[in-house]
């Protein structure tokens, strides 16, 4: 997949960081990073002025040559939790004096609201319609699921993701899985395999049970990776797509 150049752009949201609970940084002023691949993936970077003072700990040189810190506030401590862009040049001038921090190891807040993963790009679209297309899901020659009431997922730079009822989707051969991913524009998604036979085909589709309040229609529906199964659309075999997921 070809991404677009990084950019960076200020943003209206309040945004606040917490560990533990206390707060971390607190700005009206933030500047989002639109960013994916290998560098990363969107995020906030905030002015260091608006960040509680003392909470910026142990500077030290990055990976990539930038200014690491530790964040530490009373007995909670998250080791190279904050950092400065290593380049804030160019496209990415406005970052200069700010930092962000550590999506795994520290709260992020848009307003009054929890953020999760990662920010929120707001040239990013998630669309969900209704369709009466033949989608038929086959995994090593078996036909696995057949419906003609899918919910179609667009979303931006990814392949269409095809949702489906349960009742449309062979659920006597899924077993639930343990994994468990995060997205911020559509929530918390449990994993479930497919037995065939000896075979386990593992996490190969998944569900949300409860899905962000912007994308309520997916609830409960089943997805299968387009990239790992034989996918028909009205009669037409698909092509698997080449993504981080292939």
């Amino acid at each position: 997949m070809e991404f677009e150049k990084p950019f960076a752009e200020p943003t209206a949201r309040r945004i606040r960081v917490r560990l533990g609970g206390s707060l971390v940084a607190d700005s009206t002023r933030a500047k989002l990073l639109v960013s994916y691949g290998p560098g990363g993936l969107p995020t906030y970077y905030v002015p260091r002025e608006d960040v509680t003072p003392g909470a910026l700990a142990n500077p030290h040189a990055g990976s990539a040559g930038q200014q690491v810190w530790d964040v530490t506030l009373g007995s909670k401590r998250a080791e190279a939790g904050a950092w400065e862009h290593p380049n804030p040049t160019g496209a990415l001038a406005e970052l200069a004096g700010h930092v962000t921090f550590s999506w795994r190891q520290l709260e992020w807040y848009e307003e009054d609201e929890r953020a999760l993963v990662h920010a929120r790009d707001p040239y990013k679209r998630v669309d969900t319609l209704r369709s009466s297309r033949r989608v038929q899901i086959y995994l090593e020659g078996q036909k696995v699921a057949d419906s003609i009431r899918p919910l179609l997922l667009f979303e931006t730079h990814l392949p269409v993701r095809y949702y489906l009822p349960a009742a449309d989707v062979r659920t006597d051969l899924l077993e639930a899985s343990d994994t468990v991913t995060s997205c911020p524009y559509k929530g918390m998604a449990r994993y479930w395999s497919v037995r065939l036979g000896e075979n386990m085909i593992r996490d190969v589709l998944w569900s949300y049970p409860d899905p962000i309040p912007e994308n309520p229609k997916i609830r409960d529906l089943f997805c299968f990776f387009n990239e790992r199964v034989d996918l028909v659309v009205d009669g037409v075999t698909q092509e698997r797509p080449d993504t981080p997921w292939s």
